[in-house]
């Protein structure tokens, strides 16, 4: 059998190559068609969810955000960032000894294995503990009533479990990405989203919509079992379709329980940067959670939140996680050989290639953030509440793709403790405006929370640069820059055709088109979205931006040949 060389497809630090260029450009476009998908499936549920339970003042659906979210702050604290920070980097290199690195991931997945499924029980077992630490009790009619805290506990007990099937999922897609194979990864969480939807058609049809089901004293063990459990159900689906795939690897997986002698100790030693990097993101993450669930049943809290976040990560996932992945495993393969000079090239293209679509994502967003949130709310005050919200966080997009190539930078060089000690200043940062936060009226909460996690992205991605840039020496700044103020002038430009269009389909008025309908606001989402894309690409090609030209003319060749 040939074992795969990370080596051997790497071309030169000073020529990209059409090899180079076109293995990117085929796994972005893997990973970002697969994301996609799912992404959109991921808007669907949650506006079925919406439907079902309430987005904004909905005393129900914030208990159930907060215990369905849980599992992912557990698994994130223990595994998750390292798992993605570590193992690639470390699976690149055992990919070199003589076994293709097979005895290094059977020892990592059994550990991993025994590991997650403890935690999981653990987990499971301290539902009550882990619900009080997340939620801000009620007091005079805000925040989670008795009732409301009664109902997140008994959601955990359903959806603690989840823990296991998302570490083993994110396990097994690490490996398969280390090993190019990219593709399973972003579409295993398209079966999520369907059995997920399922289940929240069954409710409907069984329950009724988000009249009958906003209350948490119409909660009973029937209810709660058929959402919970379809949840939890849909997350184990995608960790079993990875596996299903792990012959694409070109591995024959046997548990091994003999840890030693494989590199584990160094693993074990980086990770603990990363371990420390993602306590502090969920000190904060608690903080937040606390101050946010103060205004739960009055006006924007956890679930407007998370459905806006969910807004704000399309584009990211779509472009930036799809390009930084891809790269990622090429930076580490020019760290391990030492090429730093291949290493600068790949940041400053990968930021500069994520950059052009994701300002122009940016722009976009904030335009019809009004016709988005009506997608998810139907009233126009919760309209008005959760579209400010989805502006505050979308503001700082930007920085925070760019700061996850700059992460994915450090990790290639194993490099875990340059980013914690940046994570130390964010956090601290974050903790003192969420808590200046609790002090606005209940109503502008969230959104002061998702600005402060804007302004503190913005500072934490300038520190990350200038301190990579004098590890590595000069990446390109002034490239960079100068490229960055021609999307940003051409989306400011692309801003003003799209509030136009906005203003004239009534976007911003209870009664206006935009405002009707669901369907109406999406055809709204949409004609804005064609308008701004088509001024902003016309502005870039006719200055002739390099990257936009690159863009148009892959986009135009792949048609070509289909053609």
């Amino acid at each position: 059998m040939r074992h795969w060389n990370p080596m051997s497809d790497l071309p030169g630090p000073t020529e990209p190559g059409p090899e180079r260029s076109s293995g990117i450009g085929r796994a972005s476009a893997l990973l970002a068609s697969g994301t996609l998908v799912s992404r959109l499936l991921g808007f669907v549920r949650a506006i079925v969810l919406t439907a079902t339970l309430g987005a904004v003042a909905s005393a129900a659906g914030d208990a159930f955000a907060l215990a369905n979210q849980l599992p992912n702050n557990i698994y994130a604290l223990v595994a998750g960032g390292v798992l993605g920070a570590i193992l690639v980097p470390q699976i690149v290199r055992a990919s070199v000894q003589d076994d293709g690195g097979q005895g290094y991931i059977n020892k990592i997945v059994t550990i991993g294995g025994v590991a997650f499924f403890g935690l999981a029980v653990l987990a499971t077992v301290a539902a009550p503990l882990l619900v009080s630490l997340y939620v801000q009790p009620g007091t005079d009619g805000s925040g989670f009533s008795p009732e409301g805290i009664a109902l997140a506990t008994a959601f955990a007990y359903w959806c603690l479990p989840q823990v296991l099937f998302y570490a083993l999922y994110s396990l097994l897609g690490e490996v398969l990405n280390a090993r190019r194979v990219f593709g399973p990864f972003t579409w295993a969480p398209v079966v999520n989203n369907l059995i997920a939807i399922g289940g929240l058609l069954a409710f409907a049809l069984v329950f009724g919509g988000s009249g009958a089901n906003s209350d948490v004293e119409v909660w009973d063990a029937s209810r709660i079992a058929l959402l919970g459990g379809s949840a939890t159900l849909g997350v184990a689906s995608q960790a079993i379709v990875l596996a299903v795939f792990w012959k694409r690897t070109g591995l024959a997986y046997r548990p091994d329980f003999h840890w030693k002698g494989v590199g584990l100790r160094r693993t074990g030693q980086a990770a603990g940067w990363v371990f420390g990097m993602i306590l502090l993101g969920q000190v904060v993450g608690i903080f937040q959670s606390r101050v946010a669930s103060e205004a739960a049943g009055e006006g924007a809290s956890l679930l407007a939140l998370q459905n806006s976040w969910l807004i704000f990560m399309l584009p990211h996932s779509v472009i930036a996680v799809s390009v930084g992945t891809a790269y990622f495993t090429r930076m580490s393969g020019h760290a391990s050989s030492k090429n730093l000079a291949g290493l600068r090239d790949d940041v400053s293209s990968s930021v500069r290639n994520i950059g052009l679509l994701i300002t122009l994502a940016s722009a976009i967003l904030v335009v019809v953030a009004f016709p988005f949130a009506r997608v998810f709310e139907t009233q126009f005050d919760n309209v008005t509440a959760m579209a400010i919200v989805i502006i505050a966080f979308v503001l700082g997009l930007v920085p925070f793709s760019a700061f996850f190539v700059l992460q994915r930078a450090y990790y290639s060089l194993d490099d875990t403790r340059t980013p914690f000690l940046i994570e130390v200043v964010r956090s601290a940062l974050a903790i003192v405006g969420v808590l200046l936060c609790s002090l606005l009226p209940v109503d502008r909460i969230a959104a002061g929370i998702a600005l402060v996690t804007t302004v503190i992205g913005l500072t934490q991605t300038i520190a990350a640069f200038a301190l990579l840039r004098r590890r590595l020496g000069p990446l390109g700044g002034r490239l960079l820059l100068g490229r960055h103020l021609q999307f940003a002038l051409a989306a400011i430009v692309s801003a003003v055709v799209g509030a136009g269009i906005l203003f004239a389909l009534g976007g911003v008025t209870p009664n206006g088109f935009a405002q009707e309908s669901r369907v109406s606001a999406i055809i709204s989402i949409g004609t804005i979205g064609a308008g701004m894309a088509t001024v902003y690409l016309g502005m870039l090609l006719l200055v002739r931006n390099p990257e936009t030209r690159t863009a148009v003319g892959a986009v135009t060749a792949r048609f070509g040949r289909k053609a």
